[in-house]
């Protein structure tokens, strides 16, 4: 049988790969995921429309913009992204080895980097098909709160739409890689989010040049936290990078950790328990 070109196995791969991401157990947890955003701006609409004031600070009432941009940083940014990245990037090839698929998969005439690289590209648009539409519909319902307006702020929700792809897209690119090299990736993927991401953030240094967030934070201005003791801190441990220099970074971070995470495919020898 002849061997396909590498584009060629990508894309049977993540045609095969797809379909059963959508209707795989994790699909629920992400449901859950991108659905919490929404159920809180749900709500803080609903106390709006009632006449409530939402939120207040110094007497002076928050427009729903901010409000929107705090729940972006906060809940998008800084959970569902990199949790999302992590259940699904770290299961690109662990879960075929755990359900003794692999075999299946390596005895097709098709390059074994192929399938990796499809099954990420399938994780891509899964992830995104729902986790923009969460994002869009969270920032039409709480945008409106306190009188904001969406027609002013609409460029800002374009902007983070394409700051969450890019960040699903180096996340599970990095996590992908983990998969491939490590027995339990998760635990690793979970260790690295919530452990040394947390951790390097915080300390002085370049610690934090070594961490995905450090970059993301810098496309996301509009959405830091204002209050005057947390910029305050933020000034001292951080000197976020400029625009361009993140989205290089992020760009080639993903690429590397998708290159060499092929090449672990690759070269490495599964072995199946017994």
């Amino acid at each position: 049988m002849t061997q396909p070109s590498f584009a060629t196995a990508v894309l049977r791969v993540f045609d095969m790969s797809l379909g059963q991401m959508l209707w795989s157990k994790r699909t629920v947890f992400m449901a859950l995921a991108v659905g919490a955003p929404v159920v809180v701006a749900l709500v803080l609409r609903t106390i709006d429309e009632m006449g409530v004031s939402v939120l207040r600070v110094n007497g002076v009432r928050v427009d729903g913009a901010v409000i929107f941009g705090g729940l972006f940083w906060l809940l998008y940014l800084r959970f569902v992204v990199p949790v999302l990245g992590a259940f699904y990037g770290t299961s690109l090839m662990s879960d075929e080895v755990e359900d003794r698929t692999i075999t299946y998969l390596f005895t097709r005439p098709v390059p074994r980097g192929a399938v990796i690289v499809g099954k990420y590209l399938a994780y891509l648009v899964c992830t995104e098909m729902v986790v923009l539409p969460s994002l869009t519909a969270a920032y039409l319902l709480i945008t409106p709160v306190g009188g904001g307006s969406i027609g002013a702020t609409f460029p800002l929700l374009l902007t983070d739409l394409g700051i969450l792809a890019l960040g699903l897209a180096v996340y599970g690119a990095v996590f992908a890689l983990i998969g491939a090299l490590v027995p339990h990736p998760l635990v690793a993927g979970l260790v690295l989010i919530f452990g040394w991401e947390q951790v390097a953030l915080l300390v002085p240094g370049y610690l934090r040049r070594f961490t995905i967030a450090h970059y993301l934070q810098a496309l996301v201005p509009h959405a830091m936290p204002q209050d005057d003791t947390v910029a305050a801190i933020q000034a001292l441990f951080t000197a976020p990078p400029s625009m361009t220099s993140s989205v290089v970074s992020l760009t080639t971070i993903a690429a590397v950790a998708l290159w060499l995470a092929a090449r672990t495919v690759e070269k490495r020898e599964y072995i199946l328990d017994q």
